[in-house]
């Protein structure tokens, strides 16, 4: 048997393996999904347009969906709808690696595909649909149609890899790869437990455009995150941040882009942080409470 007849053969059994694992979201057709559970199924955050939405199983049934957990900032969301018997999906037990030869499949359009790839880089970051940045995806060529968010990266026994998320250049995609942290994530979405991560409640200009706008106006250069929108009742609200104000540090930690300061948020929804506000040429230092509840420190 040559190489292309064994690929093919690998191809035709990993479709039949999760023909009726793989979902289609949205009356359109505009994502993937895949069953996880009874009842259950998996597909990215952007998929949804609001909490609601229907799911069309392999054999053309298509049935109402409510959101069971989600985690906007990681693009994932579990639904809950009646998945009529269908089989879960299986996980693969390792990681991918650049130079896998991996399987993707979807039902973008209602139409079940499948199509072979490679990985060709790992350990990338993409940005949520939130604008947090989202990071150890891995990249592969397996060619994907519209509407194939959400489902699956496979092995070629068909167990699935990573969870595909959009398309990154002409002939490359991204995946986050479904290693335990992520199943873990994926298990709390289920039990309806959906991922809070803390938010300041702001609008920020880049560094570049804070100090363009500073400029104009005669402040002097300061590196920071300028405010251009205050969330009424969020945590940086409630703390006394304006309009205006620049954001140049938090925790002692310089806030020189925006994924600086998420990634100093961390993902404690419930913490106290300590921001270095510039409002003119005035510095001073306030406590920002995430939590709505949390007193004074």
């Amino acid at each position: 048997m040559s190489i292309l007849d064994e690929f093919s053969r690998t191809a035709s059994s990993v479709l039949n393996t999760v023909a009726d694992s793989v979902v289609s979201v949205g009356r359109d057709g505009r994502g993937t999904g895949l069953v996880v559970g009874d009842g259950k199924v998996l597909t990215n955050a952007h998929n949804l347009r609001d909490r609601t939405t229907t799911v069309t199983f392999a054999d053309g049934r298509v049935a109402d969906a409510v959101v069971a957990g989600v985690d906007d900032d990681g693009d994932l969301v579990v639904l809950d709808v009646d998945t009529g018997g269908a089989q879960p999906v299986s996980w693969a037990e390792r990681t991918p690696q650049a130079g896998d030869l991996v399987f993707a499949a979807s039902r973008g359009g209602h139409r079940l595909r499948v199509s072979l790839g490679m990985i060709s880089a790992i350990d990338l970051a993409f940005t949520g649909p939130r604008g947090r940045q989202v990071r150890g995806g891995v990249e592969h060529t397996a060619a994907l149609p519209h509407g194939s968010s959400g489902g699956p990266l496979l092995d070629r026994d068909a167990r699935v890899l990573g969870v595909n998320t959009h398309r990154v250049g002409r002939g490359f995609y991204v995946a986050r790869p479904v290693d335990h942290a992520l199943r873990a994530t994926i298990g709390d979405l289920t039990a309806g437990r959906s991922v809070e991560r803390p938010q300041l409640g702001v609008a920020l200009a880049s560094t570049g455009v804070a100090a363009k706008l500073r400029a104009s106006v005669g402040l002097p250069a300061r590196e920071g995150l300028l405010v251009r929108g205050v969330s009424p009742e969020g945590p940086a609200a409630r703390a006394g941040i304006e309009v205006g104000d620049l954001l140049v540090e938090i925790n002692g930690i310089p806030l020189d882009t925006i994924d600086a300061l998420q990634d100093a948020l961390g993902n404690d929804p419930t913490a106290t942080l300590q921001l270095s506000v510039v409002r003119g040429t005035d510095e001073r230092i306030v406590d920002v409470h995430l939590r709505r509840d949390d007193g004074p420190s």
